[in-house]
């Protein structure tokens, strides 16, 4: 696993061992960073469930201006700080151990971002939860982005549903907003599309223009 591009283009990463977490697979980081390519420099970041850091790293080594990481396990923390001097891009991390939720009730009202990464583990649902709250709280600036990243199954999608506006809204309705119309409502789906298993999803608010 290595950053694609910018400050740090080619640099390793180091990843937890075992099965606790689940690092962003290089066909569907490539794509994801495409799809936000020019929503990142200057930006201020949060990276949730950050696991190795991979996300984050990737957007401050494209430009981003601070990225704060959240990862309740430990030895996550301890990755993303190896992996963050390794890069020297740590002067422009805020990296700590603790329960990504708790963070986002805790960052009401005092946090702003740009750009949020959702990359919880697949058997949860904490993809909707987090959503629910980073609007509650207010912590997506005017014109900021979402990335989630969640579990379409291991199933073989057919081939009628790839190109299916009917399916890929069924899919994101479950996996993204956990069912929720009422908090589906507060997004707008700017894409989704399927990497194998994943499902990247990007999520804007309704109105206005990033804030500088």
């Amino acid at each position: 696993m290595r950053i694609i591009t910018g400050s740090a283009r080619g640099i390793a990463l180091d990843t937890l061992e075992g099965e606790n977490t689940r690092p962003t697979g290089e066909r569907a980081k490539e794509a994801l960073f495409s799809m936000i390519q020019f929503d990142i420099e200057g930006r201020r970041c949060l990276d949730l469930f950050a696991g190795s850091g991979q996300l984050g790293l990737e957007a401050l080594s494209r430009g981003a201006a601070h990225c704060i990481f959240i990862d309740e396990a430990r030895e996550a923390v301890d990755i993303v700080l190896a992996n963050a001097k390794k890069t020297k891009l740590f002067d422009k991390c805020r990296i700590s151990s603790g329960n990504s939720i708790t963070f986002l009730k805790n960052a009401a009202g005092k946090e702003k971002f740009d750009l949020i990464f959702l990359d919880p583990p697949y058997d949860s649902s904490y993809v909707a939860e987090a959503l629910a709250l980073i609007d509650e709280g207010e912590l997506l600036r005017a014109g900021g982005r979402i990335v989630c990243e969640t579990d379409n199954g291991q199933a073989p999608v057919k081939k009628k549903d790839i190109k299916s506006e009917e399916y890929h809204s069924a899919k994101v309705a479950e996996q993204v907003f956990g069912g929720s119309k009422e908090l589906s409502e507060k997004y707008t789906v700017a894409k989704t599309a399927l990497y194998g298993r994943s499902r990247i999803t990007l999520l804007e608010i309704e109105n206005g223009e990033v804030e500088e």
